[in-house]
């Protein structure tokens, strides 16, 4: 039997908690377009249901909250593709974004590229001493045009030009240190921490709680149109010129080789 989107992406409830895991361990929870939907649309569902009060984001298996975008689905991109698949991150980040109850990421292993991003968009984020964050996408022949923006949001332009121009992942210890993990505590302490913490938001009074995330939205809005804007002009240029899609084989062939 052929696994699906619903497979790829779980979804539970926990006293009010709703809990969506990242299901496809094998491939380090790398995401496709489905996979991207499938988030979306739960998403989409928790902030409407009276009954979430928060939401926790976390992944399968010991190795990987995600591994970013799944390279066997871009090496196939051409320019239009390349900007609809932007389109589909602006709505993915849009949600995240406008989601006004707490989000918590559990960090269960490294979170690169995409991922990295994502977690970055979430409002609290506990991981352990295997929970590697980085931006490696120059490494695979992808631009960093929205991680960019969220690096330098978080951290400045100068350790935003950095991790972008290396590509090089962080250990859980300088991401603790940064501020980019406020939690850093045992493995198996992750997902139990993470519960906790959205539990006790969802426990502040609810309309100071999503005034306040309205306003860290309207400050950076600005930003986020302009980042996803120049994405599509880069992604088109790069994914037209074919050097991306070939950098990704290589890519490709070296780790599965």
């Amino acid at each position: 039997m052929s696994e699906t989107a619903e497979d790829h992406v779980l979804a539970s409830t926990e006293a009010g908690l709703r809990i969506i895991t990242l299901n496809r361990p094998k491939r380090l929870n790398a995401w496709d377009a489905p996979m991207r939907a499938r988030l979306l649309s739960l998403l989409a569902e928790a902030a409407t249901d009276a009954d979430v009060q928060a939401v926790v984001l976390t992944g399968a298996g010991e190795r990987a909250f995600c591994a970013g975008q799944d390279l066997n689905e871009g090496k196939n991109f051409d320019g239009d593709r390349a900007e609809g698949w932007i389109e589909e991150w602006r709505a993915l980040y849009g949600a995240i974004r406008a989601f006004d109850k707490p989000m918590v990421c559990a960090l269960n292993g490294l979170a690169a590229g995409s991922a990295f991003q994502v977690a970055l968009l979430c409002d609290i984020r506990v991981g352990h001493a295997g929970s590697k964050m980085g931006q490696p996408e120059i490494n695979s022949g992808i631009v960093s045009a929205t991680g960019f923006w969220i690096i330098r949001e978080m951290l400045g332009l100068s350790r935003a030009t950095e991790l972008v121009l290396t590509g090089r992942m962080m250990e859980a210890e300088e991401a603790h240190r940064l501020g980019l993990l406020h939690h850093l505590v045992p493995a198996g302490e992750v997902r139990a921490t993470a519960l906790r913490i959205a539990a006790e938001l969802a426990a502040k009074p609810k309309l100071a709680f999503r005034l306040n995330k309205q306003r860290f939205r309207e400050v950076t809005q600005p930003g986020f149109d302009d980042t996803f804007a120049a994405a599509r002009r880069l992604h088109r240029e790069a994914f037209s010129d074919g050097a991306s899609q070939q950098v990704m084989q290589r890519f490709l062939d070296r780790s599965q080789g």
